[in-house]
């Protein structure tokens, strides 16, 4: 229904006032006409004209609506009664991609839509809720760097129907919680879920109140992951404490929200796509689904990934796969055409997204929102890996309810996460990127090599972390060969990628020590080389802030992979049992 139809354009629906360019293949927002609308006469026949005929305009013969002729200049005359006025055309407006991903209690990431103008996106960009988290995170937003962004989901009871879930009066539990890695060059990322009774240190936590002050929330020992959030007033600052606290890796950013997350943005793709193995009657739940595929919205999808007593051994972590095979199919959703040549659905999805969304205050603008959106569509679903902290049952419990991390399976999977490295194969990615680079960078890796007992080195550590020098030193000396090295303490400043300087005539030599370390072309940089302490001439090797530890090749691949419990991809459609 048009804007006059409604009778007032505050009242008109946003999906209706996005209009199909065929001269650009693209939707416009097209704004409705300013001062009152005349009302459409509801009995008037479509195939005639109501009112006098006007100058310059045909009436319409019975059976089909002719439209008016354009007019030679402007005049200022009234439109036709019960007729749709000719509305200014806007000018065309850069589609914007705000993402959104959401799964189980929790909802982001992936807004993916071509729901331009600015004026609208300033309207979403009102919807969402922020919180200051201090030094918790970073300050600012990077399109150049790998990043990490916490998604929790709370218990949290907002809005209409939500009376049945989560705790009463619950100030919101990081209920359900997923560390989304986004690697630098965005060949992957990696969504890793934290069990919500992982068995943690929450550590002390400053926290800003709402008068502007701030207080220090102490921290607690040997307590579940899930009361990072909530309680004693602790907020996702805490949360992203914690999980720096337990996994070593920082979080960069949050997005937080609640139930109606999951019951509005589904709704709003029109369905999410979910199997079971055998039929589900889930009487605490009340969810009820055939064995095989359905479709799930609203209730019946909030249902879906709340269930503890349908699937596996009724517990927290079978629950969570099914919360990850539901993100995948979710995602799939949003990215579908049905989904994306439509603009009512593009706008609901828009509208529920960001009215359901807490993130902290450095991404909390459009400009930002927008640029995560684009940076997150660039990764290929096939290179999104779904896994979970390795656990072990909690030992010192007799009735088994909580789990601690397993410390011989999770050190790996943080490290590969930290380092930025991928869980799945992404090396043709890498061979049509590295097909780019300009001809004369990549034959600096063409041509003789020598042996490594020739080659003269110094290391310096120019970001990596403290003793990296010293360690590749030892692995350069006894296990690459490089008898010839030297350790040169730390570089004049950081850098963020790993150079080797030599001089032409120690090519054959870089060239040798480009392959053991996995260097590319473009990190070896001829000039000029310096003495060694023996007086010898000897080339520099500088560890940037990529540097992935002593002996693991830039390019990653001599990484042994851990073992991945459960893991999947996004591009993948699983049935939950």
């Amino acid at each position: 229904m048009d804007a006059q139809g409604r009778g007032r354009a505050d009242d008109v629906d946003p999906a209706d006032q996005w209009v199909l360019n065929p001269r650009t293949g693209e939707y416009e927002l097209r704004m409705p006409p300013s001062g009152p609308s005349a009302p459409s006469a509801p009995s008037a026949p479509k195939s005639s004209v109501p009112g006098p005929r006007t100058a310059g305009r045909r009436t319409s013969a019975p059976g089909r609506e002719v439209p008016p002729q354009r007019r030679r200049r402007p005049e200022p005359e009234e439109p036709v009664p019960g007729r749709r006025g000719r509305r200014p055309e806007k000018k065309k407006s850069r589609g914007k991609k705000v993402l959104l991903w959401t799964g189980g209690t929790m909802a982001f990431v992936v807004l993916v839509a071509g729901v331009g103008g600015y004026v609208y996106l300033k309207h979403l960009e009102g919807n969402v809720s922020t919180t200051d988290v201090g030094n918790a995170g970073s300050s600012s937003f990077s399109k150049d760097e790998a990043f990490n962004i916490l998604i929790i989901g709370t218990d949290k009871r907002t809005g209409a129907g939500n009376e049945g879930y989560g705790d009463k009066g619950s100030a919101g539990h990081a209920d359900t919680n997923i560390l989304l890695h986004v690697a630098e060059d965005r060949s992957n990322a990696t969504a890793l879920s934290i069990p919500r009774d992982l068995i943690v240190d929450i550590p002390d936590c400053e926290t800003k109140l709402e008068d502007g002050t701030t207080k220090v929330v102490p921290g607690s020992e040997g307590v579940r992951f899930n009361q990072s959030l909530g309680d004693l007033g602790r907020d996702a600052g805490c949360t992203m404490r914690t999980v720096t606290e337990t996994t070593g890796i920082k979080p960069d950013h949050f997005m937080m929200a609640d139930f109606n997350a999951v019951k509005t943005l589904t709704s709003a793709v029109g369905g999410v796509d979910v199997c079971v193995e055998h039929a589900v009657d889930d009487p605490k739940s009340h969810l009820q689904l055939p064995a095989g595929e359905s479709t799930v919205e609203g209730e019946q999808a909030l249902a879906f990934v709340r269930t503890r007593h349908s699937f596996g051994n009724e517990g927290d972590l079978d629950r969570i796969k099914v919360q990850q095979q539901f993100l995948g199919s979710l995602m799939r959703k949003m990215s579908s055409s049905d989904t994306l040549t439509s603009p009512t659905k593009l706008v609901k999805l828009a509208e529920a997204a960001t009215k359901a969304l807490t993130v902290d205050s450095a991404i909390g603008n459009v400009g930002t929102l927008k640029d995560i959106a684009l940076e997150l569509k660039k990764v290929p679903p096939k290179n999104i890996t779904f896994t979970t902290v390795p656990v072990l049952d909690n030992p010192a419990e007799k009735v088994k309810a909580t789990v601690v991390v397993n410390e011989t399976k999770a050190p790996p999977i943080f490290d590969m996460i930290k380092n930025d490295i991928s869980f799945t194969e992404v090396e043709q990615e890498k061979k049509a990127k590295k097909k780019k680079e300009d001809a004369a960078v990549a034959a600096r890796l063409e041509g003789a090599k020598s042996d490594p007992s020739e080659i003269r080195v110094r290391v310096l550590n120019g970001g990596a972390p403290a003793g990296s020098a010293q360690q590749e030193l030892n692995y350069l000396q006894t296990q690459a060969g490089v008898a010839k090295s030297e350790n040169a303490g730390n570089a004049p400043a950081d850098i963020a990628k790993t150079t080797l300087e030599y001089a032409p005539d120690q090519a054959d030599q870089a060239r040798a020590l480009a392959e053991i370390l996995g260097l590319t072309g473009a990190a070896m940089k001829p000039g000029e080389s310096v003495t060694n302490s023996q007086g010898l001439p000897t080339m520099t090797l500088t560890l940037g802030k990529d540097f992935k530890g002593a002996g693991v090749k830039l390019d990653a691949t001599s990484v042994k992979k851990p073992d991945l419990d459960n893991a999947s991809t996004a591009d993948q459609k699983l049935c939950a049992s």
